[in-house]
């Protein structure tokens, strides 16, 4: 069947199912099986919400999977009920950012109410991309960030709860918080360099905070350096804590040309990434009289 015989048959099917629920709540239907009828309604709205998928129309499915949503809270039926509002949002992300945010919202409330912490930071973690991708709003992603963190500390999923914080720190960097930054890149640095399979991320966290430090005190950034050392001993061996002490020496002697040769020696074998440019720009653009690249 074509696409628009899927959805003239999923409108179809939607006026079917909402003459269900009109009579469901009359006085007769109430009297025979008005909970029977909803139900039925809930299952119709979702398989007209899967023909609207097929048809592409994804507008009308994520409208067909809210309608079947609402019925299945109408029911109790609360997992149902989270797991369409999730199937909603799915579909409003191909067309409407804000009312998928909507949506996933409306199912994680259900999720915390039920006491299931680790699928409503999943969904905590979807949101954000949301605002990363679709609607461009760091703030919030970030925000969506930190509540799956502590969804997940709660539950002990740690390395979860730090892939989110890490998203937070980069972030919080990038929008010149850098206090916060560096406490997130300190805290998930100590976490890791005690765990065998981990300790190897560790030197490029206390990397990225000494970075931040940097940015706002290079006397800072020293002393973060030789903490860092102390606490964890492999970062001294590390690319990074020796691309650090050579651009903290090139700074010290406002000396622009010896810090470009020691990040371009770095990149020639460790890339550098859209974050690490950005950090150390803007890092070289405190040496005076630089012309602001990495050239």
């Amino acid at each position: 069947m074509d696409n628009s015989g899927k959805e003239k048959e999923a409108i179809q099917l939607m006026a079917e199912a909402d003459k269900k629920v009109k009579s469901s709540g009359s006085f007769l239907g109430g009297m025979f099986g008005g909970n029977h009828k909803v139900e039925e309604a809930c299952e119709m709205y979702a398989r007209a919400a899967n023909m609207f998928k097929m048809a592409k129309n994804w507008n009308a499915a994520g409208k067909a999977f809210c309608q079947s949503a609402r019925l299945h809270m109408q029911l109790q039926n609360k997992h149902d009920s989270a797991t369409s509002f999730v199937d909603a949002g799915n579909a409003f992300k191909k067309a409407d950012p804000q009312e998928a945010i909507n949506c996933l919202n409306a199912a994680i409330d259900i999720y915390t109410d039920m006491g299931r912490f680790t699928i409503a930071a999943k969904h905590h973690i979807t949101i954000a991309e949301v605002y990363e991708s679709e609607l461009v709003d760091i703030e919030k992603a970030i925000a969506h960030y930190e509540q799956a963190a502590d969804y997940y500390k709660g539950e002990e999923s740690n390395s979860s709860a730090n892939k989110c914080l890490l998203k937070v720190a980069s972030y919080s960097a990038q929008l010149e918080q850098y206090q916060k930054a560096i406490e997130i890149y300190e805290q998930v640095g100590i976490s890791t360099m005690d765990n065998p399979l981990l300790k190897y991320s560790a030197k490029e966290y206390f990397f990225k905070a000494s970075l931040c430090h940097f940015i706002v005190d290079e006397l800072n950034a020293k002393l973060a350096v030789e903490k860092y050392e102390e606490m964890f001993p492999a970062f001294s061996d590390s690319r990074e804590c020796k691309l650090l002490k050579k651009l903290l020496e090139a700074h010290e002697e406002q000396n622009a040309d010896a810090f470009t040769e020691a990040v371009k020696e770095f990149d020639s074998i460790s890339r550098l990434d859209q974050w690490l440019t950005t950090m150390l720009l803007r890092i070289k653009k405190t040496i005076q009289g630089d012309a602001g690249d990495l050239k």
